[in-house]
Parts: C-alpha cells; sequence; structure tokens
C-alpha cells in the first residue's frame, strides 16, 4: 500500500507540472501574437513567408442575416525597403494585436491613436450590417464612383466600411487588387486597413480606419467656418507628400496611386493627412519605366501625358500632388467650368503666376487672400515644389522623394530646379492677362474668384 501511495503521489505531482507547463506554453504563444512593426512586417513572421490568412469572427448575435459563403482571402505580407529620406520611423504604422481590440460594448466608440491601427482581417457581412445600423443613410459618410462609406462601430471602435455597389466598374478583379495594395501598405500617412468581407449576392467590403475630420477638399472648398491656417497647410503638405513617397519608393512592387487629389487626403483630429481610395491604384515593377492603362481620374489633376495617352507612371502621381500643392497655396478649386464644352484648371491659371513669384520673391498674387499669415520660406519651398511638379514634361518632374528633402530643408532649392521648375517656367506657349492660353484657357473664372476672396478677407479685417 505505501508503495502504491507513493507511486500516485509521484504521478500527481508529473500531472501538475505538465499542466503547468502547457499554461507556459500558452502564454508564450499570446505574447507572440503578429504583430505588425515599423516596416509593415509582422515581427514573428519570417520575411519571407509567402502568405497570411485570416480567419473571419462568428457573427453578433441577434444581427442582420449575412449572405452564405463567407470566403477568406490570402494577402500576400509588405514587402519594403528603407525608410525615404526625411520620413521618420515614427511614420511606419504599428499594428495593435487582435486579442486586444475588443472593449465593453457600453462604452462610447473610439477612433484610434495615431500609429494604433487595428487588423482584423475577414469580417462576416452580418457583423458589418450591425455594426453601421444596417447600413442605415444615417451612418452614411459619402458617395463615390464604386460605392458608399459608412461609419459604423467595430469592438468599440469607430471604422470606415466601404460597400462596393454591385455592378460598379470595380469588379472582382479590382477589388482583390484594391485589398492586395492597400493590405501592404503601412504609414501614418496613409489611411489603413482594416479588414474586408465578401460574400455571395455580390457582397464586396473593405473596412478602414476612421478618419473623423473629414477631407481636405471639404476644408478648403466646403461651407466650413474659418480658414486652415499656414502651419496646417503646411503639415497637411509635407504629410501627404510622404506617404505618397513611400508608395512610389519604399513599396515592392512601387504603387501608383492614380488619383490623388484633395477629396483623397483625409484629415485627423490634429489635421495630419491620410491619403485614401485605392481603389483606383496600380502596381507598377521595378522593370518597367511604364504602364499602358485606361485612363481615369479627376478633371484638373491629370498629367497631361497621362490624360492623352493612358502612359501611367510615378510622375503622373507627382503632377496630381502639385495640383493639390496649389489648392493649399492659392486656397482654389483644381477645375471649375468656364462654359458646357470646357474646363478651366488652376494649373493654368496658376503657372504664369508661379514663375514670378520665383524670380521675384513675391508670393502674394499667388497665396490665398484668406490666409491670415505665412512662412515666407516654408512658402517658396512650397511654391518651388509645386511649379516642378505640374511641369508638362513628366521627365522633369521630381521625385516625391526630392519633395519630401526640400520641404525638410535637406535638398537644396537648385537640385528642384533642375527637376522641372525651368521646363515648368518655359511651358507658356501664349499669354493673356499672365494666364496660359496654350489650350485655349482663360482666366476668368478664377480671377473673379480670388478676387471675391480678397473682398471676404477686407470685410473681415474692417469687422474685427
Amino acid at each position: 500500500m505505501l508503495v502504491l501511495a507513493v507511486w500516485l503521489v509521484v504521478a500527481l505531482r508529473k500531472r501538475r507540472a505538465a499542466v503547468r507547463g502547457g499554461d507556459r506554453a500558452l502564454e508564450a504563444a499570446v505574447t507572440t501574437t503578429p504583430v505588425v512593426g515599423s516596416g509593415g512586417l509582422s515581427q514573428s513572421q519570417p520575411p519571407n513567408s509567402k502568405k497570411i490568412i485570416y480567419a473571419p469572427k462568428p457573427p453578433p448575435p441577434g444581427g442582420p442575416p449575412a449572405p452564405q459563403n463567407q470566403h477568406s482571402l490570402e494577402l500576400t505580407p509588405p514587402a519594403t525597403t528603407a525608410t525615404t529620406a526625411a520620413a521618420s520611423s515614427s511614420d511606419y504604422l504599428s499594428s495593435a494585436a487582435a486579442s486586444g481590440g475588443s472593449s465593453n460594448s457600453k462604452s462610447q466608440p473610439v477612433s484610434l491613436p495615431v500609429g494604433e491601427v487595428l487588423f482584423r482581417g475577414a469580417f462576416e457581412y452580418g457583423e458589418l450590417a450591425a455594426a453601421t445600423n444596417g447600413f442605415a443613410d444615417s451612418n452614411l459618410l459619402g458617395r463615390g464612383g464604386f460605392g458608399d462609406v459608412y461609419v459604423g462601430t467595430v469592438d468599440g471602435t469607430l471604422v470606415a466600411v466601404k460597400r462596393l455597389r454591385a455592378g460598379s466598374q470595380q469588379g472582382d478583379p479590382e477589388f482583390q487588387a484594391e485589398l492586395q495594395i492597400i493590405s501592404r501598405v503601412h504609414h501614418r500617412n496613409l489611411v489603413s486597413l482594416v479588414g474586408y468581407c465578401v460574400a455571395d449576392a455580390g457582397q464586396r467590403l473593405l473596412v478602414y480606419e476612421f478618419v473623423p475630420n473629414l477631407t481636405l477638399h471639404h476644408h478648403l472648398h466646403g461651407e466650413v467656418e474659418g480658414v486652415l491656417d499656414w502651419p496646417i497647410r503646411w503639415k497637411i503638405a509635407f504629410g501627404a507628400a510622404k506617404g505618397l513617397a513611400y508608395l512610389h519608393e519604399d513599396c515592392h512592387p512601387r504603387i501608383i496611386h492614380r488619383d490623388i487629389k484633395a477629396a483623397n487626403i483625409l484629415l485627423d483630429h490634429d489635421f495630419n493627412p491620410k491619403v485614401s481610395d485605392f481603389g483606383m491604384a496600380k502596381f507598377m515593377p521595378r522593370e518597367n519605366t511604364h504602364i499602358a492603362t485606361k485612363i481615369v481620374g479627376t478633371i484638373g489633376y491629370l498629367a497631361p501625358e497621362y490624360a492623352s495617352s493612358g502612359k501611367l507612371t510615378e510622375k503622373s502621381d507627382v503632377f496630381s500632388f502639385g495640383v493639390v500643392l496649389l489648392e493649399l497655396i492659392t486656397g482654389m478649386n483644381a477645375s471649375m467650368p468656364s462654359d458646357p464644352d470646357m474646363e478651366d484648371t488652376l494649373v493654368g491659371w496658376a503657372r504664369p503666376l508661379l514663375t514670378r513669384a520665383l524670380e521675384l520673391g513675391d508670393y502674394d498674387e499667388l497665396v490665398d487672400p484668406l490666409l491670415p499669415g505665412y512662412d515666407a520660406d516654408q512658402m517658396a519651398r512650397l511654391v518651388r515644389c509645386a511649379a516642378a511638379a505640374v511641369s508638362t514634361s513628366a521627365r522633369r518632374r521630381p521625385r516625391m522623394s526630392q519633395i519630401v528633402r526640400h520641404l525638410a530643408g535637406d535638398a537644396s532649392a537648385e537640385e528642384i530646379d533642375a527637376c522641372g521648375v525651368q521646363s515648368s517656367m518655359g511651358d507658356q506657349t501664349g499669354s493673356v492677362d499672365g494666364a496660359d492660353t496654350s489650350l485655349g484657357f482663360r482666366p476668368m473664372r478664377y480671377n473673379e474668384i480670388r478676387m471675391s476672396r480678397r473682398q471676404a478677407r477686407t470685410q473681415k479685417l474692417h469687422q474685427s
């Protein structure tokens, strides 16, 4: 009996030790949950791993019925190189572990702080329907060419749910392309993907981080009280430039956005910019000098060589970004109708003014009359970058990394001038009242708007 008792005690101790070992192994497994690191790769995952498969969460109890046959997609991890010059390593986002994103359902929904992006992977359709109150009109943020965007709450966090419209121009290949592209990018100046949903009955949805302060277009051209001051405009220009430089030079393969415009630059609580809407983006293999593609985009932002031939390069994005810089400088729209058959463009109006401003060092003729003041050195750098970026010659436009370096003060004016400013100055083939008329452009509409903005500024000063 004594021997049997001793044997039982030893066996019990071994069992307890095994249980404790299993607990420690489970704890180790939990603490090594993959987290996206500063370079965009999962830090606990081999850099050369080929695929990550995200499993969907179960639908919430009592939620709306979901389409059948949910699908998980295989996403290729991003490949990135060293960070762009003048871009801090803090620009490259870390992702919160999925296990840490839940919160009490009774707490108020929050938007994630800068640098903390929760990636969930595959969602159930019913979960997203419940999160947006059944895609209610009261949750609608906006409508686009490919679908509608709704605000919703997932695990106590606000998200933006892009619901692609059935029969839209963005079919399954385009949806998968957007998903592959946006899942690769991790930068504080690019909107981050939270997850996706693919279901039968043509239901395709993308879930993005919620960026609460609307768009740059809204703050520059919408019905808003107040005017964006110079420090905010500078922050937006510099941040958006860094995000775009990351797409062009730090991603493999390179990514061309193809629809850079003020309406696709979202702003957070502190007016930090985030480039959004990758629905028309394209991969650019390193061995390719350009892509021949269907012409898409927005009037006023299209590079001339792309608009005429469909020849797409990174310099097409650079031109569009130059137009955004002009909007920040002047406060005016990229284009506006002058008659039923013609659009006047900001670039056509601004080119001769850019030339004079750089020659004379006087920017008042170009700057938004509603802007209460500005830093002269920063304005000079922004004007120089804008002039180079909107050169009619794609070859003469600077790279986005050169624009970032010049805005940061690390690239000389001569370096930017060598790229495109001189070319831009020589672009005019004829002018009337200081406006480019080579394409029949007429400056009256922009001159009228500038005059009305100047009068509004004068009136405001008198009232104060």
